[in-house]
This record gives structure tokens, sequence and C-alpha cells, in this order.
């Protein structure tokens, strides 16, 4: 599939979902950019917003199977990966899939489960692979993980360890919607028998494969990687910041440069391209000093003045 392709079949995604989901469509655009460019996708949102009916409506639109796993302080790592059963009749143990092995796979509320349960994501999401009993097993392709998690009612959760968050592609929110928008939402509702709404399918895993393989081709020049650098390790020696981005969160931020670049159908790579995805892309992997805790500054906030401060190169 080439980029012009990749264009129009994602304006496709997008309109089919937005018939379903209430929401700001840049919103949309961020999470398909974090498909598109072969990575993870964490909401940050109040509970009510349509986090869990973006996730289902995507993997209908795409065509691929989906699985939920509602994630809470009894969940157990072999709830997650599965496991293995024994088999009376053959006198054997089996393996026993767990809903991790699903095309799209929404990891609901996932701050409320223990570390070790949390841990369990990890090889999945950056090897497309899960180890139990000593065993490997592939997942299928193609593979990604949505989850979620309340920024309010922080009571009995676990917040993520870097080495997870960073794991993501994206880190993004749905916020509320306009006033319009949600007297829309209503008379949706008033127009359908059904509670949740549904959409037609787009794609099929195959095309999925297809449409994620189609921003390799998308060219960077050397000066637009220069760019991404200066970003990245500017980040590091900010002041209120303690752990800046990593060299992981640099490739990332190249991976959702070229995404983004074929989302609207372009062969090649602007600094608005890179700036349009920065702040999803990087704000996420930043810890900031205790001193910036303090005084209630936002990562987001060193992201933008990293941005401002760093001269843009001409393409």
């Amino acid at each position: 599939m080439d980029v012009s392709e990749a264009s129009e079949t994602c304006n496709r995604l997008l309109d089919e979902i937005e018939s379903a989901v209430i929401t700001d469509r840049e919103f949309l655009e961020t999470v398909l950019v974090g498909v598109l460019g072969r990575g993870h996708v964490l909401l940050e949102d109040v509970p009510g917003t349509g986090k869990t009916l973006t996730a289902r409506m995507l993997a209908e639109t795409l065509g691929v199977s989906f699985s939920r796993i509602q994630f809470t302080p009894d969940l157990l790592p072999a709830d997650v990966t599965g496991t293995h059963v024994y088999n009376e009749r053959d006198r054997t143990f089996e393996f026993s899939d767990g809903p991790i092995f699903a095309h799209v796979v929404l990891a609901d509320e996932i701050n409320r489960a223990p570390p070790k349960t949390q841990s369990a994501l990890l090889e999945a999401m950056e090897e497309g692979q899960v180890t139990v009993d000593g065993e490997t097993h592939e997942l299928p392709e193609p593979f990604f993980v949505i989850a979620t998690q309340n920024p309010v009612d922080m009571e009995g959760t676990f917040e993520l360890p870097e080495a997870q968050v960073d794991r993501f592609a994206i880190k993004t929110t749905m916020g509320y919607p306009e006033a319009d928008g949600e007297r829309e939402l209503l008379q949706r509702r008033l127009d359908r028998d059904q509670q949740s709404p549904s959409v037609e399918t787009v794609l099929d895993p195959a095309q999925v494969q297809a449409l994620r393989a189609a921003p390799e081709s998308v060219r960077v020049e050397p000066d637009l990687l220069g760019y991404m650098v200066q970003i990245t390790r500017a980040t590091r020696d900010h002041r209120h910041v303690e752990v800046g981005v990593s060299p992981r969160g640099s490739q990332r931020l190249l991976e959702m440069s070229r995404a983004r670049a074929a989302l609207v159908g372009r062969e090649y790579v602007t600094p608005d391209d890179v700036k349009r995805v920065a702040q999803p892309a990087l704000a996420h992997r930043i810890v900031l000093t205790p001193d910036a805790r303090v005084d209630d500054i936002a990562k987001s906030a060193v992201v933008d003045y990293v941005l401002e401060d760093t001269p843009v190169p001409t393409v």
C-alpha cells in the first residue's frame, strides 16, 4: 500500500469511527497515528468520555479481533497471558490462551492492577510474544495495546513505572465534547434501539498490516533527523526535568512523524509533522524534578518550551 492509498484508507477509518464516537477528530487522528506507526496508545481521561468505545470501534473498523481486559487489584499475570491446563484425556498440560491473544487489546484502567500484572504486558508490547512457564507464544499480527487510566480517583491504584510508560508510543486524552457534540450524542441515542453504536468494517488483518507498512516509505531529510535529536536532547537538559526523553523516545518521535505524514498523504516528513506528534509522543516519557512537581509544572509545558526554543530547519 502506497502513501496516498494509506491516507485515503485512514480517512475512511476516521469517518467511520466518527459516526459512532463523539470526539474531536484530532484526537482520533492521534490514536490512528499510534496504530499506523506500529505503536501502543495510552488514553488518560475521566470515566465516561468514550475511551472504551473508541478502542472497540477502532477494532471493528479495522476488521480485527478485539479483547478487553478489566484491570483490577486481584488480577493475576496468568489472567492476562494465559496458563497451562491439564487435559485429563491426554494426561498432558495444554496452553490455554489468555485475553492478550487478540489483535487489539484494551487494557482498561491499567493502573488498578499491581505491578506484577502490569509487567505481564511488557514482553507482549515490546516483543509481540508472551512467555509462560518457559514456553514462548507468538501473538497475532497485527498486535497493539490501547490502555486507559483514570487521572482522578487514584486511591488504591498502582502508578505505571517509567519502564512501562515508555513502551507506549502515544499518550493522549479525549476530553469532554463540546455542547453541540454532547447534544448530538443524545440525539444519536434517540435514533437507535441499541445502547452502543456500530460501525462498518473497512479492512481486514492483512490490509491492516499493509497499512502499517506504508510509513516506512516516507522520506526524512537529514536536517529533520537533527531537529528531532535536538528536541529530545533538550528535554534532558531542561531545568525542570530529572530524566529526559530516552533514545527509544527519539525513535518513536521519528516513527510517529512518518506515520503523521502518511496519514495526510505526504511522502516526506515536515517540521510541522514533528511538532504535531511531539506532545503525545514525548511528554509522558519525561520525569520532572521534585521542585517542578511541587510548583505544578506540567510535562506538556516542558515540551512546548523545548519546541519553541529549538530552531526549525528549512525543508
